[in-house]
């Protein structure tokens, strides 16, 4: 039996290389895993070597201890990967396959699934509709931050790339399809961004920096990208994006100055719980603070996307109502300006195969707009503390040595 080392969270801002049992056709007993789901077979699974996998905003929300997350829970939802073992219920998909892995994990038969809503599968986490690899209360499945991982509903979840060597070639730009590029598409898609729109993106991190990618995909006139670290900012201007500091102020005086009016027609918040007020309160976490913000810039008839993580519970919320994802939010204000809200997990299948076209045509750089860069399994922990310091770059776990 192979040997399987993965990163896990050991305590708030601490993560560690540890050895965890090589994958098997049955979801076993572990940190974070449902009861309900212990035992359970996965006979229409696979067993993927890694090739990359991502560190990601969403965990370092469990890495600040900022969730619920238990010591030793294994790490990652952004996985891609070659097939090395399938289940006796897999049919289509085949050893050798390289295969994105969409974060959501969805059964591909419930009636949430069937209409493509598969964020929100109701047959994968016992708790709750949705569940994700490596993520609190998310069911327990394994995350991917590993050198093997188990994936449940191989022919309905895993997005082949037709080409083996095409693939990994362009690895760095495919590995983003596992979560942020659909992420940021979806919250620039849900925002109504066209051709022509004007687009305000409040975080200058990854998923901002893939929303503004994306908005420019659906072809916006006017990007405007919104953040209080500099580096990020250079990073979002760099291809091409105006830029707001939101610490010298409300976003609205700068918008005015970027197109002659205070507001925009589709804003993104990719940002989400723990954001941090604007000008002088710019140091002191206000969770709210982007909503609202975002409520004032969008004109009337708009729409806001919301792929910013927001959680049911924070146990380092700024009060008791933070603490379980009561935030005062100017709903009054949305509604009198009539505004449209799409929130959640990000269904990923609803657009990864289109966007795995545009980066294997060449209209798309996503890994130069997110700075991807890959480091090896060991130094996982050191990407986390540069990402959480700041850090203008996506960090891509390469566990198995096929980044070269």
């Amino acid at each position: 039996m192979a040997s399987n080392r993965a990163v896990a969270y050991k305590g708030p801002n601490e993560v560690e290389v540890i050895d965890i049992p090589y994958p098997e056709f049955e979801l076993k007993d572990g940190p974070g895993v449902n009861p309900a789901n212990v035992g359970r077979q996965v006979r229409h699974g696979a067993i993927l070597r890694t090739v990359t996998t991502n560190i990601c905003g969403s965990d370092q929300h469990m890495v600040r201890g900022r969730t619920t997350a238990p010591v030793d829970l294994v790490l990652g939802h952004e996985i891609t990967g070659e097939v090395i073992e399938v289940g006796p219920d897999v049919e289509f998909i085949k050893v050798g396959d390289i295969v994105s892995v969409p974060f959501n994990i969805a059964c591909g038969r419930c009636r949430n699934c069937k209409a493509g809503k598969t964020g929100i599968c109701l047959n994968v986490n016992p708790d709750r509709p949705g569940s994700a690899y490596g993520y609190v209360d998310m069911g327990g499945w394994v995350g991917g931050q590993a050198e093997y991982v188990l994936v449940p509903y191989a022919d309905w979840n895993l997005l082949k790339f037709p080409d083996r060597d095409q693939a990994l070639e362009k690895i760095l730009d495919l590995t983003m399809l596992s979560d942020i590029f659909p992420t940021g598409f979806h919250g620039a898609y849900t925002a109504g961004v066209g051709p022509g729109s004007t687009v305000y993106i409040a975080g200058a991190g990854p998923v901002g920096l893939a929303a503004a990618v994306s908005a420019q995909l659906l072809g916006a006139a006017c990007v405007i990208v919104g953040d209080l670290n500099e580096d990020r900012l250079a990073q979002a201007r760099s291809f091409g994006c105006e830029t707001v500091d939101v610490s010298k102020g409300d976003p609205g005086e700068q918008i005015e100055q970027i197109l002659g009016v205070p507001e925009v027609e589709c804003g993104v918040d990719a940002v989400g719980f723990e954001a941090r007020g604007h000008g002088s309160d710019a140091g002191h976490e206000a969770p709210a603070t982007v909503l609202n913000s975002l409520m004032t810039v969008t004109e009337a008839g708009g729409a806001l996307g919301i792929p910013g993580l927001y959680v049911t519970g924070d146990p380092g919320g700024v009060d008791e109502a933070a603490k379980v994802g009561s935030l005062s939010i100017r709903l009054g204000l949305g509604w009198a300006k009539s505004l449209s809200f799409t929130t959640g997990q990000c269904p990923v299948m609803k657009y990864n195969r289109q966007l795995m076209q545009a980066i294997l045509f060449d209209k798309v750089k996503i890994a130069d707009a997110v700075q991807a860069t890959p480091i090896t399994l060991d130094e996982a922990p050191k990407g986390y503390a540069d990402f959480d310091a700041g850090a203008p770059k996506k960090y891509v776990l390469n566990p198995n040595g096929y980044v070269k």
